[in-house]
């Protein structure tokens, strides 16, 4: 089992740069296919990216293509979003999610196990 804590979230003005980190306790993140998720009250979860770790295999959300990036860091077991060129629809809570498989890298949040609390990301226009 593993516990994720994501962080970093805030205020942006829009075209600005912020890093959310999801740290991981329990297991080490490199265990699981790790993806990140947003959601906006009263709409639907949408998938941002994922990555397998094993062959670096990176799955992207369109709306976030070139923009956002993942990276880990196994010495902290934390994980890392990179989101550049911010704009005002990118406003949600950001969540991070493990899914067990590492076989099938998958955009589908049901497919994911284990999730964190989310932090807010806030881009002003």
């Amino acid at each position: 089992q593993v516990q994720l804590v994501e962080s970093g979230g805030g205020l942006v003005q829009a075209g600005g740069s912020l890093r959310l980190s999801c740290a991981a306790s329990g297991r080490t993140f490199s265990a699981y296919n790790m993806a990140w998720f947003r959601q906006v009250p009263g709409k639907e979860r949408e998938f941002v990216i994922a990555i397998r770790w094993s062959n670096g295999n990176t799955l992207y959300g369109d709306s976030v293509k070139g923009r956002f990036t993942m990276s880990g860091d196994n010495a902290k077991n934390t994980v890392y979003l990179q989101m550049n060129s911010l704009k005002p629809e990118d406003t949600a809570v950001y969540y991070c999610a493990a899914d067990l498989n590492i076989l099938v890298l998958s955009s589908q949040g049901t497919d994911y196990d284990y999730w964190g609390q989310g932090t807010q990301v806030t881009v002003s226009s």
